[in-house]
């Protein structure tokens, strides 16, 4: 199994309180869910809510859903707890207690900015953890982008439904303290991923209710967005054109040797 970690970002002394002050409860801390909607704030249109890379990735950003709305069936072709969709048919299903939320800045309720990917994330207000299940199952690797205010959490891929079976992979997820660029307490956002053996059917995104959130949810891949451009990997290096290069490297050549006789005149 191999982990991947790309970035994280502590910033000012409010991090390092938060890293040094032990266990806080729910009740303790501003919740990721619910401010109040900016007056005239409106969602933008809606990004594809979920796509496929060209290494058949599969990329769920919960977009089309609405705010707090459960995601459930949206993403096996039905809709999701509030009736948005129907969704697309991938047979993709999440337990009852995983929810959309939406950007305030995008006329939500959300506590949150600077996410990947639209204005929607997927977390939970009930319990220590939402299960997503698979039942056709997926291979490879796992990645997403999280961010954890105030208390952190984990993800674990189990190759049975229900967060069953044999455990293939396991990521604990740190506290990512907020940048201070924004008014919003969850703006920064973390890219991890893993690979694994075997065929995954179902991950437990698990924490601290109110107290999480995710994005671009990645099967098939360990680099969320599966690693297409615009959807949080690297753009691939463009080549260089080796006739340019070519001329290039001829023309330094004849100043070379031209030098030596203009030298000697």
């Amino acid at each position: 199994m191999k982990v991947y970690l790309r970035s994280i970002t502590f910033a000012g002394t409010l991090a390092g309180a938060l890293l040094t002050a032990g266990p806080v409860s729910a009740g303790d801390e501003p919740g990721l869910c619910c401010l109040d909607p900016i007056p005239g704030a409106e969602r933008s249109a809606s990004a594809p809510s979920a796509a496929r890379s060209s290494h058949d990735s599969v990329v769920l950003t919960f977009e089309g859903l609405e705010s707090t709305e459960p995601v459930e069936d949206y993403y096996n072709g039905g809709t999701g707890g509030d009736g948005s969709g129907p969704g697309p048919d991938l047979g993709i299903t999440f337990s009852p207690n995983g929810l959309a939320l939406i950007s305030q800045e995008a006329g939500g309720t959300g506590d949150f900015a600077n996410n990947p990917a639209g204005d929607a994330i997927l977390f939970f207000l009930t319990g220590t953890e939402t299960v997503m299940n698979v039942p056709d199952g997926f291979e490879t690797g796992f990645s997403f982008y999280y961010s954890a205010a105030n208390e952190g959490g984990f993800i674990r891929v189990y190759d049975e439904l229900g967060g069953q079976g044999n455990l293939l992979a396991e990521l604990d997820l740190p506290v990512t303290p907020p940048t201070e660029d924004t008014p919003y307490t969850w703006d920064n956002w973390v890219d991890v991923g893993v690979t694994f053996d075997g065929v995954a059917r179902s991950v437990d995104f698990g924490g601290t209710a109110d107290q999480i959130g995710f994005d671009n949810v990645t099967l098939g891949s360990e680099q969320a967005g599966g690693g297409d451009p615009g959807t949080g990997a690297p753009p691939p290096a463009q080549p260089v054109p080796v006739g340019g290069g070519f001329w290039i490297l001829l023309m330094s050549l004849l100043v070379l040797v031209a030098a030596p006789v203009v030298l000697r005149r």
